[in-house]
């Protein structure tokens, strides 16, 4: 993609309706990655003016997921405080209302727009002769030509005058998109003049931010000739338009209410790694040339091109995330990986040093599907583990001869001096054993002594990491049970 005729600037304007789901990351993440790739600004845009639906709880929750997600903005509202960072605010719709008043009185006096005072049984009445004789079912226009205020009528709302034409645009992803105007009627704008609805409200709005790219979901394709023609009709400058693909399910149906309307902050209780979830994101829709999937956030910023987004549906493949989390994690060095681990342990008053902790990881990585599934795999690590005795039983083992085994291990074990306790000591120490009796008549009854499991990581790098006196402790607590 050739680099854009004028200063990028891109926003992402959510309602504070709800989560920060899936569908509104992936378009958050879309807009960052065009801002970053040409040295752009990337703002955040709170759209609030349903006031019955917004609430707080839910801004917050979308400023946490971005912040989680590393998607940076440039301008827009400070996490944690009511102000705003840049020089374009408020940044908060419901502190507008004096700019969409401005706005609103202009269309007014040109007679672009006109006050509605048709009541909502008044316009369902209407509604439903059109249906029901095959007629779209756009406004009437009963009130467009009033010369004076209907007598005992209360205002209803504000229309905008639509110019009976057809509306052509270049969407950078689709091409040529063609509407014809005449079919919608003439919209509401307005309830009142501080109150403006969406259309109105986002046209002023990326007028008086200088947004220069318009990236969105493909369910706004209908609202981008509306917007297209009240710019016009205010003798504002069009932003560019991009419509991103819709995110489907993997048979194609609409994405599931669970998924869609999901708080992205779900994957992170979930343990899902914050770049394996932005990596997961870029790849709905969009892919660079070749065959690579594994991307960092920088790799993304200078591969990204909105040429490449695809048209059609984007699968959602929970298969595809989980294996990318997997990816990341592989990657990832341990010391960092264990910060983001703690906040997992400490839901389960498990505190550990840095240093221990990155010694697990380095074992227990293979075995790692998400940070959350970290204690399923090395729970054992952090708690005397318990198991039924027979699993300790090699084969067709007594139990006197196992905890025989096990106290000649326990024996070769406390010889070794602590400055030399490593899994290469540890294996010499054990040699004639192991000769004597046998590899598994050995090891079996130590890696379940120091971890209760059937299956686990090398037994004797396990001892390596607890360390001779935790080792010791679970030996012995081990021979003790055979002997109960």
């Amino acid at each position: 993609m050739n680099p854009p005729e004028r200063p990028v600037r891109v926003r992402l304007a959510p309602s504070p309706t709800g989560p920060l789901h899936i569908g509104t990351a992936r378009t958050a993440l879309f807009n960052w990655l065009f801002a970053r790739k040409h040295g752009g600004v990337f703002i955040l845009r709170i759209e609030d003016t349903d006031v019955d639906r917004s609430e707080k709880q839910f801004e917050d929750d979308v400023l946490e997921a971005l912040a989680w997600l590393g998607l940076e903005w440039d301008e827009g509202p400070e996490r944690g405080s009511t102000g705003y960072r840049g020089n374009f605010g408020p940044y908060r719709q419901s502190e507008r209302g004096s700019v969409y008043e401005r706005h609103l009185e202009t269309l007014l006096e040109s007679r672009r727009a006109y006050v509605c005072y048709c009541t909502k049984e008044e316009l369902e009445s209407e509604r439903q002769v059109l249906l029901s004789q095959g007629l779209p079912p756009k406004y009437s226009g009963r009130c467009s030509n009033l010369d004076r205020p209907l007598k005992g009528k209360e205002p209803q709302s504000i229309r905008f005058r639509m110019p009976q034409t057809v509306v052509e645009f270049r969407d950078v992803i689709r091409g040529k998109v063609k509407f014809d105007a005449a079919l919608f009627g003439d919209i509401i704008i307005a309830k009142k003049l501080e109150s403006p609805l969406y259309n109105f409200a986002a046209v002023v709005d990326d007028h008086e931010m200088n947004i220069s790219h318009v990236i969105r979901g493909e369910d706004h394709i209908s609202n981008t000739p509306k917007q297209i023609l009240l710019q016009r009709a205010l003798g504002f400058e069009e932003p560019s338009y991009a419509h991103i693909p819709l995110i489907l399910d993997r048979d194609r149906s609409k994405l599931s209410k669970r998924r869609s309307e999901a708080s992205l902050l779900e994957y992170r209780n979930l343990g899902y790694l914050p770049r394996a979830v932005v990596n997961f994101l870029a790849l709905l829709g969009w892919h660079p040339e070749g065959n690579e999937e594994v991307f960092g956030a920088e790799e993304l910023v200078q591969l990204f091109d909105l040429k490449r987004v695809q048209k059609a549906g984007a699968i959602f493949n929970q298969e595809k995330l989980d294996w990318l989390n997997k990816e990341h994690m592989k990657h990832l060095p341990a010391e960092e990986l264990a910060r983001s681990l703690v906040p997992f342990l400490e839901a389960r008053n498990i505190s550990a040093s840095p240093e221990f902790l990155a010694k697990v990881i380095e074992l227990e990585r293979p075995r790692m599907k998400n940070l959350s599934n970290f204690l399923d795999v090395a729970g054992f690590f952090f708690t005397l583990p318990d198991y039924d005795r027979n699993l300790l039983l090699w084969q067709n083992e007594t139990n006197s001869k196992a905890a025989a085994i096990l106290k000649r291990a326990l024996d070769a074990i406390q010889a070794i001096h602590e400055d030399s306790f490593d899994k290469e000591v540890l294996l010499s120490s054990l040699a004639d054993l192991i000769e004597e009796e046998g590899r598994g008549a050995v090891l079996w009854p130590l890696r379940v002594a120091v971890s209760g499991l059937r299956a686990s990581p090398d037994p004797l790098e396990i001892v390596e990491i607890l360390g001779k006196r935790e080792s010791v402790k679970r030996i012995s607590a081990a021979i003790q049970k055979l002997h109960a």
